[in-house]
């Protein structure tokens, strides 16, 4: 990363978008990796609940708490300079009530310093997602395969099928565009949907499973990076396989210590 790169800000969203420059995102949920990421041109650091499941081990992001976000957001602000760090609002911190979806949105940026949150749901969410944005939140929507939903939509697969189903996502969209958000993501949904909502939108569209067509990508860090050696959805590109490198670190370590060969002198104080 240029030492000199102007931090961006939410607004650079648009101008990206209208430069057609592709926008690139990916979770974190630690200092570190916050670090690595930032250093690497990432434009937004998602936050994201998926760290129910890739840190906490549960099977879905259902029993993620604004306590937890608000802690691993925290860690992935300090270790971002230029980057932007948006955070999901967890179940049921959002749905219940316009009041308490902005008191635990406010508390989200006041306690993390993030740049804003993205919640999930289409017309249904409208009026909070405005509240929200009234209030000086910036607002990510998330359309589609909506995590938080999971076991309605019965399982994790494919929306957006059909002209009617095509036309509903389409339409919530437009709305979310209409009540401020200031991007949308598209998950499991038919690439030529995507295109043909990523064209209809004057905010960015980022997918994950939705083609090529989006105005930028989003991936889960330790899938793409091969951690999660379990998941290997037909969407998924992995750029490393880094479950096989830390294998092969820690037995050779074990290796040393049990035959005595570490620590060595060069690591020991006299």
């Amino acid at each position: 990363m240029n030492a000199d790169a102007r931090p961006l800000t939410v607004t650079d969203l648009l101008a990206l978008k209208g430069a057609g420059r592709r926008i690139v995102m990916l979770t974190c949920y630690d200092a570190i990796f916050a670090r690595l990421l930032d250093a690497s041109d990432v434009d937004i650091l998602l936050v994201g609940d998926s760290l129910n499941q890739v840190i906490a081990g549960h099977e879905t992001t259902l029993s993620a708490t604004l306590d937890q976000m608000i802690y691993h957001a925290a860690a992935v602000r300090r270790g971002t300079r230029r980057g932007l760090v948006f955070v999901d609002l967890p179940f049921l911190t959002y749905q219940i009530s316009i009041p308490e979806a902005i008191r635990n949105a406010g508390r989200v940026l006041q306690e993390t310093g993030a740049h804003g949150v993205k919640l999930e749901g289409g017309s249904h969410m409208v009026e909070t997602v405005s509240a929200l944005v009234e209030r000086g939140i910036p607002v990510m929507g998330h359309l589609g395969l909506t995590p938080q939903s999971v076991h309605a939509l019965g399982g994790y697969r494919v929306q957006g099928r059909g002209e009617a189903a095509a036309d509903r996502l389409l339409n919530d969209a437009k709305l979310l565009q209409s009540a401020g958000a200031c991007a949308v993501v598209l998950e499991l949904i038919p690439a030529p949907l995507a295109g043909r909502v990523s064209q209809s939108l004057s905010i960015p569209t980022i997918g994950i499973g939705a083609g090529p067509m989006c105005d930028g990508q989003v991936l889960v860090l330790h899938d793409m990076l091969g951690l999660n050696e379990q998941f290997a959805p037909k969407f998924l590109k992995q750029y490393a396989t880094l479950g096989q490198t830390v294998r092969e670190a820690v037995r050779a370590f074990a290796g040393e210590v049990r035959e005595s060969k570490y620590p060595g002198k060069e690591h020991s104080f006299e």
